[in-house]
């Protein structure tokens, strides 16, 4: 795996491609060659799309590739796609809604299966971003599974997240019961030559300007337009960016570039408020999740025998209640599980 490391550096397509299928089907050595990698990132701009199914977000991500490509910039786009519970398969299709792209050599697009993470994203999608960072692209385009209301990892990967709505997809409550006000930087309205779409952009700007903190006079840190709160106790106007609206057809083209300014506009704010604190935070979250992932393997391969199917039984029969088969399981494994 080492030796695909330069290579992958000097934009070599092929070995970009047998890297991210090393490390997510970790073969062996794709750690080293992550690690040599790791200094190379931090250069590409990351952009989440994520959305109910249906709202179009292959189609608007293809525009927004196509777009990026008019301005000069090169762009790699990560598609993540359901895996099935029933028979552990997944229909990589992104790649057929996209297919216009083909043949540009300054795009690259990869499918991923979640292999049964949650949270919109596959386990290996946060090594296969800085893959691709590592590669030379400018821009970095993450479109998450499109479960609905789960999809809150791909704040914790991306510098700018889009979240995509379309009309006739439920009411204002279905939008709030989403995160929309948590989790967007941008709010993309597709399908906007639908019927319905006006209703859909009222009530998204309805719940902003009730949700949003601007009316606060501490200073809260969010995503967003820039805008001017109440002087703060040190007499300093706070920027507070509140997530702009756009109106996409994404068949047509119609409202891309009006989106892509919104996320270069939001990567403007987010780089003069500082990205040092936003990246310090997607670190600390992956390492947290690391050592539980790490901790818990260990843990299982440390416990004697038929202990954990034994307390299985036990706790399906009544005699002890998970909550002290968790405190025993503790006692019998002790320290060995981290040593």
């Amino acid at each position: 795996m080492i030796d695909l490391v330069q290579p992958l550096l000097n934009g070599e397509r092929r070995a970009l491609a047998r890297m991210l299928t090393a490390l997510e089907n970790e073969r062996p050595g794709y750690e080293t060659a992550l690690a040599a990698l790791y200094p190379h990132t931090g250069r590409a701009w990351i952009v989440g799309i994520t959305g109910a199914p249906g709202t179009g977000k292959s189609s608007l991500v293809s525009a927004l590739a196509k777009a990026y490509r008019a301005r000069g910039q090169t762009v790699a786009i990560l598609a993540v796609d359901p895996t099935s519970p029933f028979t552990g398969g997944a229909i990589l299709g992104d790649r057929i809604r996209m297919r216009d792209l083909a043949g540009d050599a300054g795009v690259f697009i990869r499918s991923m299966a979640t292999r049964g993470s949650l949270g919109g994203l596959a386990r290996a999608t946060r090594d296969a971003i800085r893959v691709m960072d590592a590669a030379g692209f400018d821009r970095v385009l993450v479109e998450t599974v499109g479960a609905g209301q789960s999809e809150i990892d791909i704040v914790r990967a991306a510098y700018t997240t889009i979240v995509i709505e379309a009309p006739g997809l439920g009411d204002d409550v279905q939008a709030i019961k989403a995160g929309i006000l948590e989790i967007a930087d941008v709010l993309a309205v597709n399908k906007a030559d639908l019927s319905g779409a006006d209703n859909t952009v009222r009530g998204l700007r309805a719940m902003l300007e009730l949700g949003h903190p601007a009316s606060r006079t501490e200073l809260l840190q969010h995503h967003g337009q820039l805008m001017s709160v109440e002087p703060s106790a040190n007499g300093h106007n706070a920027p507070l960016w509140m997530p702009p609206i756009v109106r996409t057809v994404a068949t047509n083209g119609q409202g891309v570039d009006e989106l892509l300014d919104a996320i270069e506009q939001h990567r403007e704010h987010v780089l003069s408020a500082g990205l040092v604190e936003l990246e310090r935070a997607h670190i600390e979250i992956e390492i947290y999740e690391r050592l539980r992932e790490t901790l818990l393997l260990r843990f299982l391969q440390a416990l004697p025998g038929d202990t954990l199917a034994d307390m299985l039984r036990r706790v399906q029969a009544r005699e002890i209640d998970p909550r002290g088969a968790v405190s025993e399981l503790m006692g019998l494994v002790g320290n060995q599980a981290i040593g």
